[in-house]
């Protein structure tokens, strides 16, 4: 049991694999239970799905991978069974949220609701179903987890230590890379820009409602959402998703199927909605929407809003991340003080991961260096202004202690917390009555497992 870490990542990826199990016909194998903790039981098809989640995602698998996974998921058994003795709270919105999301990423997947329903062989609604204990138990593990290790702090000898002891060989190389921030300014287009998006709208709901023409078809050539533009404007939704513009989502559940909506305005534009389908709390629509069109003019009122921003920035009488949530129109950035991340939620980022753009505005700056208000076109297609803040640059080397502290130190803390995991299992497992099944008794990883008092001996 070496990294529980792991956990949250090989032992729930089963419900995805049995998605893409069914698209092809598969013998019927009798599934079994190979093991047991207090009063949670693992199926062998469990072990099964979560292997070919991973070749699916092209995840390597070690030689004893089936039991390294059988070893996370008795883990989490053991997690989810202190987690409900210690009534921790998972509510059912929040597990609702997460099943609605990973529904959200397969529709995604596979192109649209109905090849997801044809792909899976069940419905949604029955997907949903699948979804729902396995993620509750997922949250009741991390909760769990999280309250072991919530006091786990680590001081810079240790770091130093954990340091010392990495193989020089071993250490990371990195590439350049950069930690930068931005303020971002969406200029107001004009009244006039706004009143032919909704004229333009209401022509397009005209036709619709006359039968010259299909919603599906002027969303796919008008529409400039590019998130729906293939699917003709489509989207599954449900109604208590957090994700969505509240007042888009609260759209799709007034209208009856068929109905197209009147123009109406959310943060990103103007929109025309029709409900396709509505099953309880779920929702098949298609909308179009169209963005006014910022001219020169509110562009250069954006410059010269954020030129006076910048100043202030440069004399000290604001710093950046008071500047974000004071002035920033984009509303995700304004809880990280405006700074970009990379795909694994790292501060530092390399220059291939930011836009052509962003890399134009960097070339001349130093660190602590602010650029100039430049404008810019978002991934939605909206005209802006940004400022950004290169707060430290990098060249390519080999990880040391002075330029790569934080991420050292963050692997040492990780360590230290599967150590007192690891602790905590040890006292734990004595507790609890365990059944594993002969298939599986020779995996060294069982060892632990089997060797308390309350392990089945049969």
């Amino acid at each position: 049991m070496k990294n529980y870490l792991l956990f949250f990542i090989a032992a729930f990826g089963f419900k995805s694999a049995s998605i893409a199990q069914n698209s092809q016909p598969k013998p019927i194998i009798a599934d079994k239970i190979v093991a047991v903790v207090g009063n949670k039981v693992i199926l062998k098809s469990d072990i099964d799905n979560s292997i070919i989640d991973m070749e699916r995602q092209k995840i390597e698998i070690p030689v004893n991978g089936r039991c390294m996974l059988l070893e996370q998921a008795m883990g989490i058994k053991a997690l989810v069974l202190q987690a409900e003795k210690d009534s921790l709270p998972v509510t059912d919105e929040e597990v609702e949220t997460i099943i609605d999301n990973r529904i959200r990423g397969f529709i995604s997947q596979f192109g649209s609701k109905d090849e997801l329903e044809k792909v899976a062989g069940k419905t949604i609604y029955q997907l949903k179903e699948d979804f729902r204990e396995p993620i509750r138990e997922q949250e009741l593990a991390k909760a769990m987890r999280n309250k072991v290790v919530e006091n786990v702090r680590i001081t810079p000898k240790e770091v130093n230590e954990y340091f010392e002891k990495i193989p020089k060989d071993s250490l990371f190389l990195y590439e350049s890379e950069v930690e930068i921030s931005q303020i971002l300014a969406y200029p107001k287009a004009h009244r006039d820009a706004e009143e032919y998006c909704i004229q333009q709208l209401k022509e397009f709901k005209e036709q619709i409602e006359s039968g010259k023409k299909d919603f599906a078809s002027l969303a796919s050539i008008y529409t400039q959402d590019p998130g729906s533009k293939e699917t003709g404007g489509q989207y599954d939704v449900n109604r208590y998703s957090k994700e969505l513009d509240p007042v888009w989502l609260g759209k799709a559940f007034t209208l009856k199927p068929g109905q197209v909506s009147n123009p109406f305005k959310t943060k990103f534009g103007y929109h025309i909605m029709q409900l396709v389908s509505r099953a309880g709390d779920d929702a098949s629509v298609r909308h179009l929407l169209l963005i006014p069109q910022v001219t020169s003019y509110e562009i250069k009122e954006g410059i010269n809003k954020l030129d006076t921003i910048r100043a202030k920035l440069i004399t000290g009488t604001i710093d950046f991340g008071a500047a974000v949530a004071k002035y920033s129109d984009d509303d995700a950035s304004k809880f990280t003080a405006g700074q970009i991340t990379g795909k694994d939620g790292s501060s530092y980022v390399t220059i291939d991961q930011l836009d052509k753009d962003l890399v134009l505005m960097l070339k001349d700056l130093k660190a602590g260096q602010y650029s100039q208000p430049t404008e810019y076109v978002d991934e939605r297609g909206r005209k802006g202004v940004r400022i950004v803040y290169l707060k430290t640059r990098t060249e390519p080397h080999r990880e040391n202690l002075k330029d790569d502290y934080d991420r050292i130190s963050q692997r040492a803390l990780e360590v230290k917390k599967n150590n007192v995991l690891e602790q905590w299992f040890n006292k734990k497992l004595v507790t609890y009555y365990i059944l594993v099944d002969d298939e599986f008794k020779s995996c060294p990883e069982m060892v632990k497992w089997m060797s308390g008092p309350a392990a089945a001996k049969n």
